[in-house]
């Protein structure tokens, strides 16, 4: 394995040695795998003695991102989706970030064989966030630099992409749940062998509490409110790059105010 500088969005903190030999990072402990972000408390109940529920929303403020193996040659073995789909899927999860300036943590499962890096587009979005590679874990909170980098950004609610959804994503989603954080798992950003073990993994993940959400649902919390800042001016780009079928419903809307002429539809001037 090649030495690794591990970042969180800032600057280096820790430079692992192909032997494994290392030294805790400078702004954040090594921790165990069962450490959380905070104590877990229980649910409040209602008179009839059932749990009460709260609605759990993606706060731009409070969340981190994860890029988990998404690596080219994993990427060929994603057949769940169509290829071009899912290629603009884990695009959007890492530029989603860039948005919302969100802390960023990004890991690969040995780079250095079939698995393969990370495509280019990504190392190009997060250019100050190098990545944590991981020696043979398959779940990345197995991995103490990943835990203290995700720890480091001080935040409760991760949203993560991976590969594979039943494997990298399961299982650190369900990690982290155990841990104490709401995690929240980009369904758009996560393949598979094929649609049914996809299904089944994303079931596991929802009975450990985890929210499995498309992609625009995600955009869609963080930015809460159009007038917002991330808001129209910054979204309605994003969406017309990675998500087609809503950006040329806006652009539709600007040929109509620019260069259209009314049906009558709307006004009922035409006869059925």
């Amino acid at each position: 394995m090649l030495a690794v500088t591990t970042f969180v969005n800032a600057s280096p903190q820790q430079i692992t040695s192909p032997t494994g030999a290392s030294t805790s990072l400078a702004s954040a402990p090594t921790l165990s795998p069962t450490s959380t972000p905070a104590q877990k408390s229980c649910p409040a109940l209602d008179a009839a003695g059932k749990p009460v529920f709260t609605y759990d929303r993606l706060d731009k403020n409070d969340a981190a991102l994860l890029i988990v193996d998404h690596q080219d040659g994993l990427y060929l073995i994603s057949r769940d989706m169509n290829a071009i789909q899912f290629k603009a899927n884990i695009l959007a999860h890492a530029e989603l970030a860039n948005i919302f300036n969100l802390p960023t943590v990004i890991t690969t499962s040995t780079p250095f064989g079939p698995n393969a890096p990370l495509p280019i587009e990504i190392t190009e979005l997060h250019p100050n966030t190098s990545v944590i590679v991981r020696g043979g874990e398959v779940n990345a909170w197995d991995n103490a630099d990943f835990r203290a980098a995700v720890q480091a950004t001080g935040k409760k609610q991760i949203i993560l992409g991976g590969i594979t959804t039943d494997a990298c994503t399961t299982f650190l989603a369900l990690s982290l749940r155990e841990a104490g954080y709401s995690v929240f798992a980009n369904a758009d950003a996560s393949g598979t062998f094929d649609l049914r073990t996809a299904q089944d993994a994303n079931d596991r993940m929802r009975s450990g509490g985890v929210q499995v959400l498309s992609l625009f649902a995600i955009a869609c919390e963080l930015m809460r409110d159009w007038r917002n800042t991330p808001g129209t001016p910054q979204m309605l780009p994003f969406f017309d790059k990675y998500l087609p079928q809503y950006g040329f419903v806006a652009r539709a809307h600007d040929e109509a105010i620019l260069n259209g002429t009314a049906t009558g539809i709307r006004l009922g001037d035409l006869s059925p």
